[in-house]
């Protein structure tokens, strides 16, 4: 089985809050994400791509929530994350922007909503190194997690079985267990952590709760 990830998430309309957030993360985190839209798939608008940045030594994810991510191609190929999740729902073929990202050495996902049968979709999963199961809603932290839809994990490896699972929306200590069991790889969580009173230790106990094994 593929080492379980907890990684925390961003969200913000604010480069100050951002880096407040970036700061409380900076002392437990290993792997993050952060989510940028630019108002076209989700209502809101958050700091642009060309405002993010990482302290050395982090593993950073872009969720980019955007209808034309050619356009965004340079720019992130000069930040050279770790993954970068796209939208089928985007206005444009991944698959082209897929292959320009790979080229250069950083993992392509694909975000599967609610609504999207992994089926329908299955050329993109097949270039993609990661399928984010998309439970929450989109631009907003704090959403439920649909635990039904990790029935989409065994639908996503028969297309393709080496691909890794990610989670976002709604992970929390009282399903992260049940999400880990399922086979997730990587999953990401934002108001869980960042609202906490104390997110360090909330990271903490998230890790080991994912971690336990057994009986739920």
């Amino acid at each position: 089985m593929a080492l379980l990830v907890i990684a925390p998430t961003i969200l913000t309309e604010d480069p100050a809050k951002y880096k407040l957030i970036i700061e409380t993360y900076h002392a437990f985190v290993k792997r993050a994400q952060v989510d940028i839209s630019d108002g076209s798939l989700a209502p809101n608008i958050t700091i642009p791509d060309t405002a993010v940045w990482w302290p050395k030594g982090w593993v950073m994810d872009i969720h980019m929530i955007v209808a034309k991510p050619s356009a965004h191609v340079p720019t992130l190929l000069k930040l050279k994350p770790n993954l970068v999740v796209l939208h089928p729902e985007a206005e444009e073929d991944l698959l082209p922007i897929f292959a320009a990202l790979q080229q250069h050495d950083i993992k392509v996902g694909v975000a599967v909503m609610r609504n999207m049968y992994p089926g329908n979709i299955r050329a993109i999963i097949e270039a993609a190194d990661h399928a984010m199961i998309f439970s929450g809603t989109l631009g907003q932290t704090g959403g439920t997690a649909e635990l039904l839809q990790l029935e989409k994990i065994r639908i996503i490896k028969k297309i393709k079985s080496t691909i890794e699972i990610g989670w976002d929306g709604g992970a929390n200590l009282q399903n992260i267990r049940t999400i880990a069991q399922a086979g997730v790889n990587v999953i990401n969580v934002g108001n869980a952590i960042i609202s906490a009173q104390n997110p360090a230790q909330m990271y903490t106990d998230l890790v080991e709760e994912a971690e336990k094994t057994g009986v739920i």
